[in-house]
């Protein structure tokens, strides 16, 4: 099974690693075909191992190669390619007048009490939804100019995310020949 990692804390906040030394950490551990996409922390990878499983051994990995915490969020590609339709689908005209979509990858859905303090951050420019593990985020100004404050957003969630373009998401995806 091919696996994308969407890792958290990496080349944000002067936490700095070079993708050729983070493409190590994961060959450490015995997976396939790793390769890395971007610099902020996105890793492909093949292993026949489980995601939660795979999810916990890379987080204890890095957190002893580089010294603090790094969550972990996995997706295969078609589980992204389905991200990609939702948000497509549910927000096309939004993205067609020019908002921007982020998705923030989830372990799983927060209880309805955090999705409801989530939604209620929603105003002009900032406006929250959930998907399938997903948060999407659709802001209408650029990310300097949003309302809603990372650490915000994280005490209103209750628990750990890292989010991604769309368009970094669709440009992900095109390299994955078998996704359709």
């Amino acid at each position: 099974m091919t696996y994308v990692a969407f890792l958290r804390a990496i080349n944000v906040g002067g936490r700095v690693v070079k993708m050729e030394a983070l493409r190590g950490y994961f060959i450490g551990l015995g997976l396939a075909n790793v390769r890395s996409f971007i610099s902020s922390g996105n890793i492909v990878f093949d292993s026949a191992a489980r995601p939660a499983t795979l999810e916990a051994k890379i987080e204890k990995h890095l957190h002893a190669a580089l010294g603090y915490e790094v969550e972990t969020f996995l997706r295969t590609a078609s589980e992204l390619r389905a991200v990609e339709r939702d948000v497509s689908m549910r927000l096309a005209r939004e993205l067609t007048a020019g908002a921007k979509v982020y998705v923030g990858f989830l372990r799983e859905l927060p209880p309805a009490a955090n999705q409801r303090q989530v939604t209620a951050l929603n105003n002009a420019v900032d406006v929250f939804s959930f998907g399938a593990r997903e948060l999407y985020w659709l802001c209408y100004k650029s990310m300097a100019e949003t309302t809603v404050s990372g650490p915000k957003l994280a005490k209103a969630l209750g628990s750990a995310t890292t989010a991604r373009s769309i368009v970094s998401l669709r440009k992900l995806l095109a390299t994955f020949d078998d996704v359709k």
